[in-house]
C-alpha cells in the first residue's frame, strides 16, 4: 500500500518535523498512526497515512456515519438527533452570512445529502460534490439528489458559486492547498466559504489525548486549531471573517473518545465530558470541540 509520506509542512514549507503523538483507527482497520508537527508554525498531521487512491475501504465500515446512515448504538442515535437541530443552524448561518437567499451554493463532500437537500428545499441552487460512491446512491434514493463525484469540480467556471461549505471535509482532504485554490476559484468575489473542522485546541481534545475520537486516523489528514486553518487560508487569498463554536459536537465526540479509552459507562461519561467542554467553549469558542469559519475572498 502507498502511504502519503510529508516531509515538508504543508502549512510553512518547512522541514522540522516531530512526533507528537500515536493514534488508532478505531472504526476500521486497528492499525495505528503516528501524528506529527511542525516546529516552525505548529501545523499538525497525519504521517503514513494511505493515499487517496488507497484509503477508500477505511471508510467502507457500517460505523462510519457520514457515509452510511447508521442509527445503530446509543451514539449514533444522539448524533442523528443534533444533527436534525445543526441542519436548521447552518442553514439559518448561511442564509445570514450570505446576506440574501435563493443564491448559488456548492456542498464539498455533502456525505449523505441531508444539508444539500435543507439547502434545495429553502429554494436555493444547490450543486453537491461526493467521492462516497455509496453516499450519492443514498442521497439519489433518499431524497432525489444528483450528488457529482469529485471530477465535477474542474467543470464548474471560475465564480460560479456565492456560497461554498464544506462541512466537516477539510480535514479529510490529501491535495489540501490545491483544494484551497480550487475553492477561491469557484467562489465569486463577494462570496462566502464555510468550513467546519475539528479543533486539536479544544477541551476535549486536550482531555482525550491519543483517544481523542475527531482524530479519527486516517481518515482525517489535517488537524486544525483556529490559528493554523487562518493561516492556510490567507496564503490562498482568504480572509476569516467570523468564527463560531460548535459545542453540540464535544457531546458526539466525548461519547466515542469515552468508549476507545474503554472502561465503564462510556455514555455518561461521554455526557459529562461534554458538558464540561461545553462550559469550556462558553468560556473561550476557541476551546470548542469543532468550529465553523467564515471566509471571504481578499480585496
Amino acid at each position: 500500500m502507498e502511504r502519503l509520506i510529508i516531509s515538508a509542512c504543508p502549512l510553512c514549507g518547512n522541514a522540522h518535523l516531530k512526533h507528537v503523538m500515536t493514534c488508532m483507527d478505531y472504526s476500521a482497520s486497528g492499525e495505528q498512526f503516528e501524528l506529527c508537527s511542525c516546529e516552525d508554525c505548529g501545523f499538525t498531521f497525519t504521517q503514513g497515512a494511505p493515499v487517496e487512491a488507497e484509503i477508500g475501504r477505511y471508510y467502507e465500515t457500517p460505523d462510519y456515519i457520514s457515509h452510511t446512515d447508521t442509527r445503530k448504538g446509543a451514539v449514533n442515535a444522539v448524533y442523528h438527533y443534533v444533527r436534525s437541530y445543526m441542519l436548521g443552524r447552518k442553514a439559518r448561518l448561511v442564509m445570514r452570512e450570505a446576506h440574501h437567499s435563493g443564491v448559488r451554493l456548492l456542498d464539498l463532500g455533502a456525505g449523505t445529502g441531508y444539508f444539500a437537500d435543507t439547502m434545495r428545499r429553502r429554494g436555493w441552487q444547490v450543486e453537491a460534490v461526493e467521492k462516497s460512491d455509496k453516499a450519492r446512491a443514498f442521497a439519489a434514493e433518499r431524497f432525489g439528489l444528483e450528488l457529482k463525484p469529485e471530477s465535477a469540480l474542474r467543470e464548474y467556471a471560475p465564480e460560479s458559486f456565492d456560497v461554498i461549505t464544506l462541512w466537516h471535509v477539510m480535514e479529510h482532504l490529501e491535495h489540501l492547498n490545491e483544494t484551497w485554490d480550487t475553492l477561491r476559484r469557484l467562489l465569486a468575489e463577494k462570496g462566502v466559504l464555510i468550513v467546519a473542522a475539528p479543533n486539536r485546541s479544544s477541551y476535549d481534545a486536550r482531555r482525550y489525548g491519543g483517544y481523542w475520537a475527531a482524530y479519527d486516523v486516517p481518515r482525517h489528514l489535517w488537524h486544525f486549531t483556529p490559528a493554523t486553518i487562518q493561516r492556510l487560508a490567507s496564503r490562498h487569498g482568504f480572509v476569516m471573517a467570523e468564527r463560531y463554536p460548535m459545542p453540540f459536537d464535544a457531546f458526539y465526540v466525548s461519547m466515542l473518545s469515552e468508549k476507545y479509552r474503554g472502561g465503564s459507562l462510556p455514555f455518561l461519561k461521554g455526557m459529562y465530558a461534554g458538558t464540561l467542554a461545553w462550559f469550556s467553549a462558553l468560556g473561550k469558542k476557541d476551546h470548542s470541540s469543532s468550529m465553523i469559519y467564515i471566509f471571504r475572498r481578499k480585496r
